[in-house]
Formats: structure tokens, C-alpha cells, sequence
């Protein structure tokens, strides 16, 4: 009784900080209550979270306000055409002393902080993209032969632009895969768009203040891994992963028809992690059917894709997802 009384006190203390968190995020970050939530659960849960949207939607604000509630020491690398693996990574140089004798000395590049932003990420090249593939999964680089750990807690946020925008690359499905959430930043509406000029156009502005420390942090994505699922959920969460892969059996024919590829394991995975980070957020000690509706879209958009077929139909990905979760979640209610 005492391990669940004790897990029962820091969920709820946690709670309390989570909510300072968020006051101090929409300080800077007005509005987009869904953006500020997604973004704090992919902290939550130790993982790494892709910002979808134009130009001028606040995306870049909103990692730099994380990293400042969050207590994270961060980097921002700005990915273009140009940029190369050891820009991000770092290098080895030659480097003379003061008695003639030269040594290789490695110079770290800004992969090693605590939070990277990964500013417009397909305007890079694949395989300057990929150069994130093995820090972003086993939180490590391997430079010049040699294995280099990354300060715990790592995480990436990367922004991208729609991919029909001029000078722009498509993520490698690895890479996407390795994003526990796709967070797509949508136009403000009109209330919002007005706190945003009244916030940011005077003399003064709103600062972020600093809720959590990077031990904080740690300690949360340990408490969240210990949060109880129920078997009725977690059995949701299989169901629905799998009824988006078209070689299973248990798939609808609209998924066999219209999708060419569908989430793996890890998209298992994302959502048991993320549907109790917004049960946490949210203030309840335990998720439910509402957290995988909620959260089935940011974590599935990115990891499975139309066929050609579809897109020429001009199917939508958002409404097949919207569609199978209801047809998922009325099977098992009528079970």
C-alpha cells in the first residue's frame, strides 16, 4: 500500500507543476492549448516530437519557452540545403600544443545539449536528416570510431514546413518513426490571433519562467512509465495499431484499399506512453478511450502513409484515422 500511496502523492504533485508549466508556456505562446499539451507529452514521455506548419506560426517561439519551463540546456540548428552530418554532430581537428606535439581533439557540435531544435529539418538533405537517426533512438553518436553519450534527458523537436513548399525533402520513414508524436501548428483563430497582437507588439512582453529542472524532468518520465493502464486500454491500443496495417486480418477494407503502409511496434508504444501523459496533464491518475481518440492522430499520422491510388482520389489520411478509432471503439464498446 505504501508503493501506491507513494506513486498516487507524486502523480498528483506532478500534476500541480505540469499546470505551472503550461501557465508559463501560454505567457509566451499564446493559445493552441492542443500544440502546448502535445509538445509537454512528448517531454513527458522521453521522446521526441516533429512541429508541422508554415512559416510564422510561433513553432520556433514554443521550443525556445520549453526549454526555458522545462530547465533544459538547449542548441538550435537551422537546417539548410548546405548543412553537413559533422555540422551537427561535431568533428575531430588536428590540433598543435605548445611543446610541437599535435593530438586529434573532438569538438562537440550542438547535438550535445538537452533539448535540440531542429529548426525547418527538411530543408536539409536525407543524409544530413539521418544524422540525427542514432541520438534521437539510443541517445548517443558515434564520431571519428568512438561511442559519445548524450546528456540525459535528450530530446529533439524538430520544425518542418508542408513538404509542398518549395526546397524541401521528405523525412525518411526511419526518421519519422523515431518522432513520438507529429504536431501539426494550425493557424490561430481570430480571438487568438488578437491576444497575440496585443502581447507582442507593445513595449513590453511576457517572459517564461523556469518550472522544472532537467532532474525534474527525469524523475517525471520515470513516474509517468509507473501511471496504471488498464487491460481494456492497453487491448484498445493493440486493436487499433493493427487495424491500421493492411496485411492484417483484422484490417477494414477501407484501410487494404487505401493505405500503403502501416505503423509498427513503436507506434504501440508511443501511444501506451502518450495516452498517460494526457491523463496527467489533464489531471486524472489513469488513462482511458477518450486519451487514445485523442491522442491516435499525432501518433499515427507519420507512421503509416495513403497508397498512390488514394492520393489520387485525394483520400485524406486524418479522416481514415478519425474513421477507423470510431470503428475500433464501437467494436469494443459493443463487445
Amino acid at each position: 500500500m505504501t508503493d501506491d500511496a507513494d506513486l498516487l502523492a507524486g502523480i498528483e504533485a506532478l500534476e500541480d507543476k505540469l499546470a505551472q508549466a503550461r501557465a508559463s508556456i501560454t505567457r509566451r505562446f499564446i493559445g493552441q492549448e492542443r500544440v502546448v499539451d502535445l509538445s509537454l507529452s512528448a517531454l513527458l514521455c522521453g521522446g521526441h516530437g516533429l512541429l508541422v506548419g508554415l512559416p510564422g506560426l510561433g513553432k520556433t517561439r514554443l521550443v525556445e519557452t520549453l526549454s526555458i519551463v522545462m530547465g533544459l540546456d538547449s542548441n538550435r540548428v537551422q537546417f539548410t540545403p548546405d548543412l553537413m552530418p559533422a555540422d551537427i554532430l561535431g568533428s575531430e581537428v588536428l590540433e598543435t600544443g605548445a611543446d610541437g606535439t599535435r593530438a586529434f581533439k573532438f569538438i562537440p557540435g550542438p547535438i550535445f545539449c538537452q533539448l535540440l531544435m531542429a529548426d525547418e529539418i527538411n530543408r536539409a538533405s536525407p543524409r544530413t536528416q539521418s544524422a540525427l537517426l542514432q541520438a534521437m533512438q539510443e541517445r548517443q553518436v558515434s564520431v571519428a570510431g568512438e561511442d559519445r553519450p548524450l546528456t540525459p534527458p535528450f530530446h529533439v523537436l524538430a520544425t518542418q514546413n508542408p513538404i509542398e513548399q518549395e526546397g524541401t525533402y521528405p523525412l525518411p520513414e526511419a526518421q519519422l518513426d523515431r518522432f513520438l508524436v507529429q504536431i501539426d501548428v494550425p493557424h490561430p483563430d481570430r480571438d487568438t490571433e488578437r491576444a497575440i497582437l496585443l502581447a507582442t507588439t507593445g513595449a513590453t512582453e511576457e517572459e517564461a519562467h523556469q518550472v522544472f529542472t532537467a532532474e525534474e524532468l527525469i524523475a517525471a518520465q520515470s513516474l509517468l512509465r509507473r501511471m496504471p493502464v488498464g487491460e481494456a486500454v492497453m487491448e484498445q491500443i493493440i486493436d487499433l495499431v493493427r487495424a491500421f496495417r493492411p496485411d492484417d486480418p483484422t484490417s477494414s477494407e477501407t484501410v487494404r484499399e487505401n493505405v500503403a503502409w502501416g505503423p509498427g511496434p513503436r507506434a504501440a508504444q508511443a501511444l501506451m506512453l502518450t495516452v498517460r501523459a494526457r491523463a496527467m496533464i489533464q489531471g486524472r491518475l489513469a488513462p482511458d478511450s477518450d486519451d487514445i481518440a485523442a491522442m491516435a492522430q499525432p501518433v499515427l499520422t507519420h507512421r503509416m502513409a495513403l497508397n498512390f491510388a488514394a492520393r489520387a482520389r485525394g483520400e485524406n489520411l486524418d479522416d481514415l484515422i478519425a474513421a477507423t478509432v470510431a470503428q475500433v471503439t464501437r467494436t469494443e464498446a459493443a463487445a
